[in-house]
């Protein structure tokens, strides 16, 4: 079998970024844009007309520019329904919002680390709740989620975010089977350390990627029509690996 022929159709309609400023997502709707309509959803939807000018130079046929905050759950819901109706159908939805948090404030204060659980995961899995609903009635439709390498095997150095993206991990999982045969698929991307604005000042891990790079990664894997991404591919020998390591050994793993 050709390469070619292992290449899937996206489905037609709109491309739906959740997390509009995402560096990340970014680049992977950049990729898609040609002849599609783009819908950018963040806080302060009104200050990204860079953003937006950037897709329409790509080739968009149209973008839109919306707002969402991630972290109010109850808004969800009607929020996915109305972008759905006035722009749907809906082909691609990215789940790139998040936030990395402040480890050692985490530690002190409980405030703070419920904050980073609740948006990296129950916002993602109330909105994943909800998109799964809205495309199974759809009867098509393709959903990105960003898992890491933080959420493998969680480190001290970041349990708290590590944990949260281990849950996540773990949900989408489940739901990406829950959907096997219903004409909508989940796509989970688990990647390294990526160089960018969420992690500046950090030194960058071994086996890094750029937002490019991961952004390369995840639209091979829609085309070909892929349930798991590694990014960058050499992580999974060091994710099998990870598992082995004692714990004694592996409280004292950097961030």
């Amino acid at each position: 079998m050709s390469v070619g022929s292992r290449r899937k159709e996206l489905p037609e309609g709109a491309v739906l970024l959740l997390g509009g400023r995402s560096e990340i997502g970014l680049e992977i709707v950049t990729r898609l844009a040609p002849g599609r309509t783009i819908i950018l959803a963040a806080r302060r939807s009104h200050q990204l007309e860079t953003e937006r000018q950037q897709l329409l130079d790509a080739g968009a046929g149209a973008v839109v520019c919306t707002e969402f905050d991630a972290d109010k759950v109850d808004e969800h819901e009607s929020f996915l329904s109305s972008v759905a109706a006035e722009h749907g159908p809906l082909a691609v939805t990215v789940l790139a919002f998040g936030i990395l948090g402040d480890q050692e404030r985490a530690e002190r204060d409980a405030g703070h680390a419920v904050q980073v659980v609740h948006t990296d995961f129950v916002a993602q899995v109330s909105v994943l709740t909800h998109l799964a609903n809205l495309l199974r009635t759809q009867g098509a439709g393709r959903i990105v989620v960003f898992s890491s390498i933080a959420g493998v095997r969680v480190r001290r150095a970041n349990y708290v975010y590590g944990s949260a993206k281990a849950g996540l991990d773990g949900f989408a999982s489940g739901l990406g089977d829950a959907l096997h045969d219903t004409g909508v698929s989940l796509m989970l991307v688990r990647s390294g350390f990526v160089i960018g604005r969420m992690t500046e000042g950090m030194s960058p891990a071994p086996m890094s990627s750029t937002p490019g790079q991961v952004a390369d990664a995840v639209v091979d894997g829609l085309r070909r029509g892929a349930i798991r991404v590694t990014v960058p591919g050499k992580l999974r020998l060091a994710f099998f690996v990870m598992r082995l390591v004692p714990q004694s050994i592996w409280r004292r793993m950097p961030r």
